[in-house]
C-alpha cells in the first residue's frame, strides 16, 4: 500500500456510518482476494466525495466494466478492463479496479475514455478522506476573501502531499480529482451544516 490508511483511526474521525466496505463476496472470485479488494472489505472509503457502488441486490455483486459501458469503444483500454469490477463512482466517472496491478481507474462513458487515477486502493482511500475532512471541519471566519485564500491553501497541500507519494489523482488539471479540488477551492462543495456551508449560505 502507498499509503497507511487505517480503519480505527478513519472511524475514529468520519464515524463508523461515515465509511462505506465492499464484502468480499460483492468482488468476482478472481478478484475477492486481491490486495484492492481487502482493502475495501476491512477499511472502507468515507461517505461523500466518492460514491461507492452498491452490490445488486440480486446477486450480490459490483457490475464489471463491461456491464456498466462497451468496452471495446474505450480510447486507450487495457487488456482485460470489461472484467473489472466497478466500485463506485467520481463525478460522472465510473471507478474500476484492476485486480491484477491493485490500480483504479476511471471509466467515462460520456468521454468513451478509460484513465489510471490511482496506483491502488490506499491512494483512493487516502484523497477521499483528506478531501472529506476538509469539507467537515473547514471554516471561513469573519473575512470570507480571507477564508478563501487558506482553502485554495489547503486544496494545493492534499495535491501536493499526494502527488508526492503517487502523481496519478492530480497528473493534470482534467483528472476527476483535480476536477473536485477545483470546486471545493471554489466553496462550491460544502453542505449547510458545515461550519464552511454556514458561512456560505447562511
Amino acid at each position: 500500500m502507498l499509503f497507511d490508511v487505517d480503519r480505527g483511526e478513519l472511524a475514529a474521525e468520519f464515524g463508523e456510518d461515515g465509511l462505506v466496505t465492499l464484502p468480499a463476496s460483492a468482488f468476482p472470485a478472481s478478484s475477492a482476494s486481491c490486495v484492492g479488494a481487502r482493502l475495501l472489505g476491512t477499511v472502507g472509503v468515507p461517505v461523500g466525495t466518492v460514491m461507492v457502488r452498491e452490490p445488486d441486490q440480486g446477486t450480490g455483486r459490483l457490475p464489471l466494466v463491461r456491464d456498466v459501458v462497451e468496452a471495446g469503444e474505450l480510447e486507450g483500454a487495457p487488456a482485460g478492463v470489461g472484467e473489472w469490477p466497478v466500485i463506485g463512482w467520481l463525478l460522472n466517472a465510473h471507478l474500476a479496479l484492476d485486480p491484477r496491478s491493485g490500480a483504479v481507474h476511471s471509466v467515462d462513458p460520456d468521454e468513451e475514455t478509460v484513465r489510471h487515477l490511482h496506483a491502488d486502493v490506499s491512494s483512493l482511500v487516502y484523497v477521499a478522506a483528506r478531501f472529506q475532512r476538509l469539507l467537515d471541519g473547514f471554516s471561513f471566519g469573519d473575512d470570507e476573501e480571507a477564508g478563501f485564500a487558506r482553502l485554495d491553501r489547503e486544496v494545493r497541500r492534499v495535491r501536493e502531499e499526494t502527488g508526492g507519494v503517487d502523481p496519478l489523482p492530480f497528473r493534470d488539471d482534467e483528472t476527476e480529482w483535480s476536477v473536485v479540488g477545483e470546486e471545493i477551492a471554489m466553496g462550491q462543495r460544502f453542505t449547510s451544516g458545515s461550519p464552511a456551508g454556514r458561512s456560505l449560505h447562511g
